[in-house]
């Protein structure tokens, strides 16, 4: 009796090796993310997809016993964090807290934020309100990580509680920590969206695709994070084979940039696609504006585009909106020596307004207005901008 004890709390019920221990962790851990990624994320929060009934059970039961997370604290966070980005209404912003805090301690802060009922009610809407989720998964949410706890020790002994443990650290590592917080400091941008979320990586597949956080800021409703042909999303892969066997329904992707030939002036299609695309307006102007204009006037005065600091560079892109005081006091500094680098700065800063216009009739009149002023500037890439942004166009499927 004694030596059966011992063998099982040695190996469990499966005597597994430690190489299907490995496969084990890696098929369970992974399919937590994707619970995050398709149900919790793309599909409760920006209702970008949506699930068979019974795949959609099975990712609220699995979610709760693999992390405890409840559906409608999880959207609620998320939204208001999509509503309040970059703000000290964020409840996770590395802006605001600090990479360190972030990274290191963002559960903390997710808890934070759930218990704030007011924000559960407003942006938790719209989420599973069931029998199941008002007694079991939302009223008992630890019911979930012990009965996990549970199966791993009966199925791999004692080794099994290190397991549920490493489990249990999966999300708040790489979604509280490393998305939120690694998200919003370090990588690339496609789009000079109004915050700093960044892709980590183009080839997005070890947690669920969300490593492409930039594309995700930039079009939150899409399904679809990969918006570039050499970008790999592995859950939209994992969405395209759940639609193939009918078990996924994709309601929005992200829509597509046309540039029409032979614009003479902007109109009502010019002003839909500017707003639909106004990241990658922005991402144009400073790549095709601002950038050219700091290498000519760096070249006139025998410099390179190097001798402006990248720091500098990069916050033209956004008008200087996270540099400290003494940041933008330099930037002012580098903008009165350079009186055209300062006028395709205030040229930029008055699109980005123009973008945030309400009434179609006065925004287009505006819009009219600055790519009008923008072909009589004399300023050559500033012209070419304005010539391409007034043949923008949505493309049709």
């Amino acid at each position: 009796m004694l030596d059966a004890v011992i063998n099982f709390l040695n190996d469990g019920l499966t005597g597994a090796s430690w190489g299907q221990i490995a496969v084990y962790m890696l098929v369970m851990t992974q399919l937590t993310i994707f619970t995050v990624t398709l149900y919790l994320h793309r599909s409760q929060t920006h209702r970008g997809v949506d699930f068979h009934p019974a795949l959609a059970h099975f990712f609220r039961f699995w979610g709760w016993l693999t992390t405890g997370m409840v559906t409608r604290e999880w959207v609620a966070v998320h939204r208001k964090h999509h509503a309040k980005v970059e703000t000290a209404d964020d409840p996770h912003s590395p802006m605001i807290y600090g990479i360190k805090k972030v990274f290191w301690d963002g559960v903390s802060l997710y808890r934070d934020a759930c218990e704030n009922k007011q924000d559960m009610e407003q942006y938790g809407r719209g989420t599973p309100d069931d029998w199941v989720e008002k007694h079991v998964y939302g009223a008992h949410p630890y019911w979930g990580p012990t009965l996990m706890l549970f199966i791993s020790v009966a199925l791999f002994g004692v080794i099994g509680a290190a397991l549920w443990a490493l489990q249990m650290v999966w999300i708040p590592f790489w979604a509280a920590g490393f998305v939120n917080g690694i998200g919003h400091w370090a990588g690339y941008r496609n789009f000079e969206s109004a915050d700093t979320a960044r892709n980590l990586i183009p080839w997005a597949f070890w947690i669920g695709g969300e490593e492409l956080h930039n594309n995700h800021h930039a079009f939150p409703s899409s399904a679809k994070f990969a918006l570039r042909k050499w970008e790999f999303d592995i859950g939209w892969a994992a969405i395209c084979g759940l639609r193939a066997v009918g078990l996924a329904k994709v309601l929005r992707v992200a829509p597509t940039l046309d540039i029409r030939p032979n614009v003479r002036l902007p109109d009502a299609e010019t002003l839909k696609a500017v707003l639909t695309h106004r990241f990658q307006a922005m991402t144009d102007y400073y790549r095709g504006v601002i950038l050219p204009t700091i290498a000519e006037e760096a070249q006139h005065a025998g410099e390179s585009l190097k001798s402006t600091p990248r720091r500098l560079r990069r916050a033209l892109a956004d008008g200087g909106r996270w540099l400290d005081s003494e940041g933008r006091d330099r930037m002012q500094a580098v903008l009165a020596r350079r009186p055209t680098l300062a006028t395709v700065v205030e040229f930029r800063s008055r699109l980005a307004a123009l973008m945030e216009q309400r009434g179609a009739e006065q925004a287009l009149k505006g819009l009219q207005q600055w790519i009008h002023e923008a072909e009589e500037s004399g300023i050559r890439a500033l012209q070419e901008f304005a010539q391409r942004l007034k043949g923008y166009g949505v493309a049709t499927a």
